[in-house]
């Protein structure tokens, strides 16, 4: 498998640690992670942001390690914010994860399923 990253000229620069595109080719094996929520596996939510969004990659992490990956096959990550005051810390938390990985990205501020969450992240991943 061969991962281009794609950040045109003529489009704008890239605000952060993501691509504008990924250019995916000889892929044998495509993995979906459904959005993840800030439980631990015995279903306690951390109360503070940082805490559930380490929670959450630590899920993501969890998943692709499973199907035998890791956060360099990454290729898409869509994040949702309960508001946008958080998206400094989600920005400084995801590098954290993800190093100099830079997957292609969205965030999006949106009202979260449960009240206790404040965040939910879903990925894809490729090898």
């Amino acid at each position: 498998m061969h991962i281009t990253l794609i950040d045109p000229e003529n489009a704008p620069r890239p605000h952060g640690s993501y691509a504008q595109a990924l250019n995916v080719q000889g892929a044998e094996q495509l993995l979906f992670i459904s959005g993840q929520v800030p439980e631990t596996a015995v279903g306690t939510v951390p109360e503070d942001f940082e805490g559930q969004c380490r929670q959450i990659w630590s899920n993501i992490l969890a998943c692709l390690k499973d199907a035998g990956l890791d956060v360099t096959n990454l290729v898409k990550v869509t994040t949702y914010l309960s508001g946008r005051n958080q998206a400094e810390a989600n920005s400084r938390i995801r590098r954290e994860f993800l190093g100099e990985h830079r997957p292609a990205l969205t965030v999006i501020i949106a009202e979260i399923w449960d009240e206790r969450w404040l965040l939910e992240i879903e990925a894809v991943a490729a090898a």
